[in-house]
């Protein structure tokens, strides 16, 4: 089992047990929170009301965060052709077809994200055992299989974010740097909740956005006070 380290144990002592904190202060908490020496990731967990081994309670889906992920996003695209040229113009590190797919059989992973045209996929498929537990592989539910690569290139670049409801139930999404500063943080925040609830299933009863809660990569957790949440 491992051991907390003094320091985050002494962070910790900052975090009212129990205690479900406005947006903003959770915010505000998670930000003083951070004392590593490199800027750290914010992240949000957000637990709902579904379950996910039925498929019609399945959330899955992306967003554009307004104020970007602050950190470089490395995008590869399956295309051929015109499209291969309109995904590099647009920004993409690396652009291709059958001969990157034979890169990444001998190890090659030096990407993010990946986007594919939709007559790309079928030779794609033939790597989904290397993409698909990495959570690289493109999807047309969350806009990663297009023929509008350009954009989509543009948009993730920016830092468009998936996020899939995992078996516990629970979105884990980042939604920034520390360094963003609360405004730019509760907008990226407000964004991502946004999201999952216009994706909300029909066949979810109950209380949809059950709990939430911000930490950054080397900080604990900040349970946030989803009422608050509602009302913004």
């Amino acid at each position: 089992m491992s051991r907390k380290s003094k320091r985050f144990i002494k962070l910790k002592e900052t975090v009212e047990p129990g205690t479900r904190y406005p947006l903003k202060e959770a915010i505000e908490m998670v930000i003083k929170n951070a004392t590593a020496k490199f800027d750290e990731t914010v992240d949000a967990a957000i637990r709902l009301g579904v379950n996910p081994q039925h498929a019609d309670q399945m959330v899955r889906g992306s967003v554009a965060l307004p104020n970007g992920l602050g950190k470089t996003v490395r995008v590869l695209v399956f295309a051929k052709g015109d499209k291969e040229k309109e995904a590099l113009e647009a920004g993409a590190d690396v652009a291709g077809s059958d001969e990157l797919i034979e890169k990444i059989k001998g190890g090659w992973l030096e990407f993010d994200r990946v986007i594919a045209t939709p007559d790309m996929m079928g030779s794609v498929g033939k790597i989904g055992k290397i993409l698909g537990p990495r959570g690289l592989m493109p999807n047309p539910k969350v806009g990663t299989v297009t023929f509008d690569v350009g954009r989509t290139v543009q948009e993730l670049k920016a830092g468009k974010v998936e996020f899939r409801v995992e078996k516990a139930g629970i979105v884990h999404s980042p939604v920034g740097k520390v360094s963003f500063g609360p405004e730019k943080l509760q907008e990226n925040i407000m964004s991502v909740i946004e999201a999952i609830v216009k994706l909300k299933p029909s066949s979810s009863k109950g209380t949809y956005l059950r709990s939430i809660s911000l930490s950054t990569t080397m900080g604990p957790g900040v349970k946030v006070d989803t009422l608050d949440v509602k009302n913004l």
